[in-house]
């Protein structure tokens, strides 16, 4: 009875290590995702800002 309680602890804990690797391999892959998407935004925003900017100055070139 022991030898099958020690092969079930084994099995188990061998299991949660497997886990565990798989686990840590994906680490960073959230914080580059969110990464990804600051740059993202950061650059459609630049684009709004300049869109924006340029038509207030053509308009406001045309005030007489």
């Amino acid at each position: 009875m022991l030898k099958v309680l020690v092969l079930l602890q084994i099995a188990a804990l061998s299991k949660y290590d497997g886990l565990r690797a798989s686990r840590r391999s994906e680490r960073g892959s959230v914080t580059m995702e969110h990464v990804l998407w600051a740059v993202a935004v950061i650059g459609i925003v630049g684009i709004v800002v300049l869109a924006v900017t340029n038509y207030v100055t053509s308009e406001a070139g045309k005030i007489r």
